[in-house]
Parts: structure tokens; sequence; C-alpha cells
């Protein structure tokens, strides 16, 4: 296993939001250890308060990884997604950082795909896609497919994005150009994802995209319900109209 760069740094920085995900938070850091076995990077965990005791399934993590790979960043509550990768770019010493959900529906089995792409193309943004040969969509049903899937075809005809899945929250940024657009960014909760990728393409950054299917979350509730698909629409108008 590599050693972490001269002053403490590392190459990678994967920032892991979680609420609730007692269940899963052990497993997701199982497998990116797993797939990234020569691989220098750390992983921020921004816990918003879980009552399930996910901070102490964290810290039982960080003593068979060490607390310098796990690192455990709490929040008192839930404040919101962007703030949440604000929140551990701040603690993040990477020169490229990964964003990932903690539900397993991001497998990390794609994670060295990302790292390769970057490399091969000096890409900004690579982002994970459902809607390309080799990508797609695993347990959801029919009504859920045909909604995301037209919001992304409405989404597409009317901002011109750039990239063919605008909600997906899988992604490795270049560390300033993440900052960039976390900076420029007003949305919050479902319609964040969108709009950074919206305004990365705007802002003229050389986006790339690797093909991943998304698994519906194993353990837990999904916390994407009406008032996200409300949020999502008033968000596109948002975007329509100020970039």
């Amino acid at each position: 296993m590599e050693a972490a760069a001269a002053g403490g740094k590392r190459a990678y920085s994967i920032i892991v939001p979680t609420y609730n995900e007692r269940l899963n938070v052990a497993l997701i850091v199982y497998l990116i250890f797993k797939h990234l076995p020569d691989v220098d990077f750390e992983i921020i965990v921004v816990d918003d308060g879980s009552p399930d005791g996910t901070q102490d399934i964290v810290k039982q993590l960080q003593q068979v990884y060490g607390e310098d790979r796990v690192l455990l960043r709490a929040r008192p509550r839930k404040l919101g997604l962007g703030t949440a990768y604000l929140h551990g770019l701040k603690h993040a010493s990477g020169e490229f950082v990964v964003i990932m959900d903690a539900d397993l529906s991001h497998h990390p089995k794609y994670l060295p795909s990302f790292i390769r792409k970057q490399q091969e193309t000096g890409a900004d943004v690579v982002t994970g896609t459902r809607y390309v040969k080799n990508g797609g969509v695993h347990g959801w049903n029919l009504m859920r497919k045909l909604t995301s899937r037209g919001a992304t075809v409405l989404a597409q005809t009317l901002l011109q994005p750039g990239a063919s899945d605008l909600t997906g929250s899988f992604r490795l940024y270049k560390r300033d150009v993440l900052e960039d657009l976390i900076s420029s960014c007003v949305s919050k909760g479902y319609v964040f994802q969108m709009e950074m990728i919206v305004r990365a393409t705007r802002k003229g950054y050389h986006i790339e995209e690797v093909p991943i299917t998304f698994v519906d979350r194993v353990f837990g509730i999904s916390k994407l319900g009406g008032s996200e698909i409300v949020e999502y629409l008033k968000g596109l108008v948002y975007l329509l109209l100020t970039t």
C-alpha cells in the first residue's frame, strides 16, 4: 500500500456523505480498499448527526484501517449535500476528489475506471453515467426508470449540458475544479448535481464519462421522494434562466 506523499497529502480524497448508513458504511469502506489496493487515497466520511450509530461504525473502521486513511468529519445535523462536499473538501488533502454515495448504489469497483479515464484524458471532471453503452440501473421499477429518463431528456433538451447523466453523484474532480464549481452553485439537494455538471460545461471544463450500473440502495430507505422531483423541475427552470 502506497504511503502518503510528503506533508501527509494523498493523491485522492474520497468524500462519502452519510446519514443513517450504519448498515452500509463498513461495506463501502471495505470495497473501496479492495478495489484500490495500489492507490494512495483517503476516505472522508461526512456524517450529518446520524442517530443510528453510523459514527460509531466509522470509528471502529478507523481502528482497522487507520485514522489517516478513514477520516470522520461529522456535522451536528442534516445541512445539505453541497455543504457536505464543501465540509469534506476542507479536510481533504488529495489533488483529486471523488464523491460517491454510501448506500452502495455506487459500487467502488468502478473507481479504477474513473482514475484511468482521468489519467488518459486529463479531464477536469469524470462522471459516472447510466445512459451510455454498458451503463444502466438495477433495482428500479418501470415508473422510476421512466421518471429518471424523462427528467434527463428534458434537461438535455433545455440545457445542453455536455454530459449524458446529470443527476448522478458518482464523480471524480480535480480539486480546484470542484472548489470552483461548489462556490458557483446555489442549488441544494437533488438539483445540486445537475447544477454542478451544467456549470462545469458553461465554464469550459473538460468532462469525460465512464459507464456505471446504478444499484438501488441495498440497506435502508431511499431518500428520493415527490418533493425532490418538484425541486428538480424548479432547478431546471432556474438553470435555464441563469446559465
